[in-house]
């Protein structure tokens, strides 16, 4: 894939501290024009292979002069494209300019620049890789395209064409503090910072806050942990945390050394120190937040260069209190945008920061694109990135850690250490998600420094690619919300990790486009599928309703077209160019379709959407139709039918309806239930099984739960005394016994004893 920029474009590139590829220069205008087929000068003298080179330039320049009146300018007529295509060029004006006077031409099909492309920029780091004979071989796999197996990388190269970075924008770090003598974070992207850490009981530099945020590590010896100095705190050595999140923030992008920082080409980091062993104090952090937005902290000089990210791997449990949402109100109110780590409780709910409102909470993904099993989920987050994982974990190395940069010290720090995080002293974790977010808000605001915070989350948010629903391991299940129980490894969903996997890239092209520049273009096709997973003989809904255009623009043709039929699509239902189609899947399997869109100015984009095809159903029986209070009904699951290579991920069972209990009889994914009811009526139960691919199937076992005899007795004897009340049951057949023995004694004949 390219990036581009071209003509007055790139000098609004340039301006904004973009990159701007050598093509016209700003007062010169180069545009390709499509004539109308009932445009005058097409049907008045018609092109074909037959005419000579400047038989069609004369041709080229009469109806390039009969745009000259609309333009205002004289037009020169450049290469031809097709019969009805051609270059224009002009000058005194730019290639935008140019492009929106002769839209409105009435023989004008369509006009878009013709831009200038490049090649991708990456870095020469070493580290960025895959370099043999470095550790990960996969080097920083998490910055580059997603290809192959690695689908959750974060598409930085394109967005590096467009900016790597300028000073203007400041992201705040706040962490453990920074190693500024690393040899990737000295090209003057530091600025001073401070320590907020008050408390010399966990500073480890002896002192309390001051305007030095380096970091002195933050070691926790056995003799401390043995005498317990610091309440549920273990023995550790130095993490380095916050010099390897702003490693992957900031360091230095193409200087031959090390890595590549997803904005290390050009954005400040403002380090702030305010976690020191064991962790940190709130009224450290709140000051810290604060003060990295500009806002004032009693007894500190105020930031004279204020964040407009401020980036927060820390966390704990719990929900957001009132002091943490007064503070981020107020960075928000200031324009500053706060993205802080998901939290590495494995499937439980998101703590404090993430949970907050206005938050950007970041979920960790796997290369796979499915969860990390470590990272936590909640309808609160925002968007998800890849946080590390080492897929063999009983092996040599970590085939997929986050590689930044570290220290070499085991407890204080290596003077000068160029070191890295690498496949045996590996980094995993959502609080290396968290940097990858701020580092392309960073990006964002580089390349449209008039985005509000908000707009840029949204771009960002809009942006992000689907989830993938296969792919994984068989057993791997959707993502639910949080319960209270861990949850490994599971395919996300918008309501448990976010919109969608980060794309750097595609924001910061987004961004772009929506610049001062309001002629610039962008439209991006969005496909969705409904049911996402359809079973065969399901019609399933094509819609291209959530497709994104920049402001000003709108989405005038879509077309839909069938790029991989995979033996289970024909053709679709209806016409293919509207922007809701239908097409119905015959057999279990998978299926491509192509959605192609273009805007009124005459920009294209193109997704494919895999939707997979699987037949799942499920019956329940019970060991009884007709249950009583009480009593144990046994349930079991029954004609199960799964896809061919599928197989069950989960089961679960719940009463709908009615009064009652049902627990699953051994693991969670067992065939059988039991049913306790509890009171009489009627009673639902519902079984819900999930495949692999994470499909759901449900069934309803239905009945009426009658009283039993024991229970009405027992029900009489509350209300009596003594030794119990007689059932009007018992009386009946008592006083029928009765009846019977005096009719017996009426008909017996009297005798006389002898």
């Amino acid at each position: 894939m390219l990036c581009t920029a071209s003509g007055a474009f790139a000098a609004d590139l340039s301006a904004m501290g973009r990159l701007a590829p050598q093509g016209t220069p700003d007062n010169e205008a180069r545009v390709i024009v499509k004539f109308k087929a009932s445009a005058a000068t097409v049907r008045s003298i018609p092109l074909d292979a037959s005419r000579t080179a400047a038989k069609v330039h004369n041709v080229m320049q009469a109806r390039a002069d009969a745009l000259s009146a609309r333009a205002g300018t004289t037009l020169v007529a450049g290469r031809t494209v097709s019969d009805r295509a051609q270059v224009v060029l002009a000058s005194g004006l730019g290639s935008e300019a140019l492009a929106a006077r002769l839209r409105a031409h009435p023989d004008v099909e369509y006009v878009q620049v013709d831009r200038f492309r490049t090649r991708l920029a990456v870095p020469n780091d070493p580290l960025y890789g895959p370099v043999s004979g470095t550790s990960p071989a996969s080097g920083q796999w998490y910055l580059k395209a997603p290809a192959g197996a690695i689908v959750s990388s974060i598409n930085a190269p394109q967005a590096w064409d467009i900016t790597r970075g300028t000073s203007a924008v400041v992201v705040a770090v706040l962490d453990t503090g920074i190693r500024k003598d690393h040899p990737d974070l000295q090209a003057g992207q530091l600025l001073p910072g401070y320590d907020m850490v008050e408390r010399t009981s966990i500073s480890n530099d002896g002192d309390a806050r001051d305007s030095d945020p380096s970091d002195p590590g933050d070691y926790y010896t056995t003799a401390e942990a043995a005498a317990n100095t610091i309440t549920g705190c273990t023995a550790a050595n130095s993490s380095w945390h916050g010099t390897q999140t702003s490693g992957l923030i900031g360091a230095t992008w193409s200087n031959n050394l090390g890595m590549a920082g997803v904005a290390g080409g050009g954005t400040k980091v403002l380090p702030v120190r305010v976690l020191g062993k064991c962790g940190g104090w709130d009224s450290d952090i709140l000051a810290g937040m604060r003060w990295a937005a500009g806002l004032a902290v009693s007894g500190i000089a105020t930031n004279a260069t204020p964040a407009r990210v401020i980036n927060m791997s820390l966390g704990g449990d719990g929900s957001c209190d009132a002091a943490y949402a007064d503070a981020i109100a107020e960075l928000t109110t200031q324009g500053a945008v706060v993205v802080a780590a998901a939290g590495n409780g494995s499937g439980h709910a998101l703590g404090v920061p993430a949970s907050c409102t206005g938050v950007v909470a970041v979920t960790g993904l796997r290369h796979t694109g499915t969860k990390v099993g470590y990272s936590d989920v909640g309808p609160n987050a925002a968007i998800a990135a890849p946080a590390g994982n080492c897929v063999d974990t009983f092996g040599s190395t970590c085939q997929y850690p986050i590689l930044s940069t570290t220290n070499a010290g085991t407890t204080t720090p290596v003077a000068g250490s160029a070191a890295y995080t690498n496949g045996t002293n590996y980094a995993v974790g959502t609080s290396f998600s968290a940097p990858l977010v701020s580092g392309t808000l960073a990006l964002m605001l580089s390349s449209n420094p008039s985005l509000s915070a908000a707009q840029a989350v949204s771009l960002m948010r809009s942006t992000a690619r689907p989830f993938p629903v296969t792919g994984a391991d068989a057993g791997v299940a959707t993502c639910h919300a949080p319960t209270g129980t861990d949850q490994l490894e599971c395919y996300c969903t918008t309501t448990t990790c976010g919109a969608g996997m980060l794309d750097t890239g595609a924001a910061v092209l987004a961004a772009a486009a929506a610049g001062a520049d309001s002629t610039t273009s962008y439209v991006r096709a969005v496909a969705t599928a409904t049911p996402a997973i359809p079973d065969p003989g399901q019609a399933v809904v094509l819609s291209a309703a959530s497709t994104q255009a920049s402001t000003g623009r709108s989405v005038v043709a879509t077309t839909w077209s069938i790029v991989d039929a995979g033996g289970v699509v024909t053709t679709f239902s209806g016409d293919a160019t509207q922007s809701t189609v239908t097409i119905v899947p015959t057999a279990v399997g998978q299926f491509t379709v192509r959605l192609t869109v273009q805007d009124d100015q005459g920009a294209t984009n193109s997704t494919d959407l895999a939707v997979p095809v699987d037949a799942l159903s499920v019956g329940v029986s019970a060991s009884t139709s007709v249950p009583q209070v009480g009593q144990t009904v046994n349930l079991s699951i029954a004609n199960q039918v799964l896809s061919a290579g599928r197989s069950r991920a989960s089961v679960g069972w719940a009463v709908v309806e009615g009064t009652g209990t049902v627990a699953a009889v051994g693991s969670s994914n067992t065939d059988r239930a039991v049913l306790t009811p509890g009171a009489a009526g009627p009673i639902t139960v519902r079984l819900t099984i999930t495949d692999d691919l994470g499909k759901q199937a449900t069934s309803d076992w239905k009945a009426t739960v009658t009283a039993t005899s024991s229970s009405t007795s027992a029900a009489s004897s509350d209300s009596g005394g003594g030794g119990g009340a007689v059932s009007l049951a018992d009386l009946m057949v008592a006083a029928l016994l009765l009846l019977v023995l005096w009719a017996g004694v009426r008909r017996a004949p009297i005798t006389l004893s002898r």
